[in-house]
Order: C-alpha cells, then sequence, then structure tokens
C-alpha cells in the first residue's frame, strides 16, 4: 500500500492496523476508532491535529511497507 495525504484513514487502519495505529496515537490522533476519523483523508486530520501531513505520510510508508 502507498500512503498519500488524500488516502483516508480507515483504508490504512484496514490494511495493517498494527503497524500504523501507533503512529497516529503518537501525535494525538486518539480518535481512530471514531467512524468519523475513518473516513477522513491524512490531510483533513493533519489540519485537525496540527501535524505536518508530509511527514506523517512519510512515516506511514516506511511502516507499511516493509
Amino acid at each position: 500500500m502507498v500512503v498519500t495525504k488524500d488516502t483516508v484513514i480507515g483504508n490504512i487502519l484496514d490494511e495493517n492496523l498494527e503497524a500504523a495505529a501507533p503512529l497516529f496515537l503518537g501525535i494525538g490522533m486518539h480518535c481512530l476508532g471514531c467512524p468519523a476519523s475513518r473516513g477522513e483523508t491524512i490531510e483533513e486530520a493533519c489540519q485537525v491535529h496540527g501535524v505536518n501531513a508530509d511527514e506523517l505520510v512519510e512515516e506511514l510508508n516506511k511502516v507499511l511497507n516493509k
């Protein structure tokens, strides 16, 4: 899976919850089980949480594509 800023969080969690969830939780995205958050893109969630989307995308791609 290749993650971009337009990738939906729910799709990432469905692909590999164990690898992705710690990254989201580590930057303060504690609402991963909420239906609304599962429908957000990386970019949308990062805007709300004040996180750099490009950096998160890079980290997600590292852990998901090992």
